[in-house]
């Protein structure tokens, strides 16, 4: 095996590993924005709920085992700074999980092309050699 086949298999492994490396990264990514989805949607029921009380209206929040008495406009601004947190981390996660795709997809090219280049370099090696008559 020729020395420039053995640095392009050495060169394959590491996209290889580096690829890998970004699919866990990019799962992850997609996990964290599945939680954030979850909470959002858990905290927009929360903030309809409360646009039907009055202003008068009793509300508790949990705290540990204990609920204790909460104003609703309190209530309702603590559920509204919440969802704008939440709605900024899902942005910062998209933007991540873009940005971690397109990696994705280049090192995916790469490694195509070092295959295609280590399959040209195998075959040539391989090619009988012309004898002269």
């Amino acid at each position: 095996m020729s020395e420039q086949l053995k640095n392009l298999k050495a060169t394959l492994q590491l996209e290889v590993e580096a690829y890998q490396t970004l699919e866990k990264d990019i799962k992850a990514q997609q996990r964290a924005r599945q939680q954030f989805l979850q909470q959002k949607q858990e905290n927009d029921m929360v903030m309809k709920e409360l646009a039907l009380l009055d202003d008068d209206a009793n509300v508790f929040k949990l705290v540990g085992p204990a609920l204790i008495k909460q104003d609703p406009v309190e209530a309702k601004s603590n559920v509204q700074k919440r969802l704008e947190f939440i709605n900024g981390e899902l942005a910062r996660l998209e933007g991540q999980l873009k940005g971690s795709e397109e990696k994705q997809l280049k090192k995916q090219q790469q490694i195509m092309k070092i295959q295609q280049d280590a399959e040209r370099l195998q075959q040539a090696s391989m090619a009988p050699i012309p004898v002269a008559n």
